[in-house]
């Protein structure tokens, strides 16, 4: 039992330099991705083991599978692997239009509150907003950045205005800037 919680707590570690790498900063690794996000993965582990972690193939297949944001993919043959959203620096990983559903959700920290009623959520350092097909997940992003609040947001009457909305692989949505009008309140 040890061991796995060992070998889980490492996967994580790794999962979290794995999405540095993949999202934000290949050269941290000393990789480059090519313009769809995509990493060679033999370079991917180079890299890696580089940096003083260990990798194998298995412990990389076992991040990318038990990930439970399922943040990566590899290609078919598994000689390539990228993050399936959340760039930072500026790649197209192909993503799709998609119709949303009629409503999508926002979770964040209560402090930003006041900001994003002003701004509307805005893709900050990402190349999309991402929003969650559910409000528990929202709130469990929300959790992560401190007392957490979650904005609904009417994605129907978006789309119906003009704004592209896109799925990522995981389930993630995304879309360019949700303006405060489209927003769901409570009061």
């Amino acid at each position: 039992m040890e061991n796995k919680q060992n070998q889980s707590s490492s996967d994580i570690r790794l999962g979290r330099f794995l999405s540095l790498i993949l999202r934000h900063d290949p050269a941290a690794a000393g990789i480059s991705l090519d313009g769809h996000g995509w990493a060679d993965v033999q370079e991917l582990l180079a890299g890696v083991r580089r940096s003083g972690r260990q990798i194998s193939m298995e412990t990389l297949e076992r991040i990318v599978q038990e990930n439970n944001k399922q943040r990566y993919s590899f290609n078919a043959d598994h000689t390539k692997i990228r993050a399936n959203q959340g760039h930072s620096v500026p790649v197209d990983v192909e993503l799709t239009a998609a119709a949303p559903p009629h409503y999508l959700y926002h979770g964040t920290a209560a402090r930003f509150l006041a900001a994003i009623r002003q701004e509307g959520i805005r893709k900050m350092g990402r190349q999309y907003v991402h929003l969650s097909g559910d409000f528990q997940t929202a709130m469990e992003v929300g959790r992560r950045h401190g007392p957490p609040v979650v904005i609904t947001v009417d994605a129907q009457a978006m789309a119906q205005d003009g704004a592209v909305f896109y799925r990522s692989e995981n389930g993630v949505w995304l879309c360019e800037h949700v303006a405060p009008a489209y927003f769901v309140m409570e009061d």
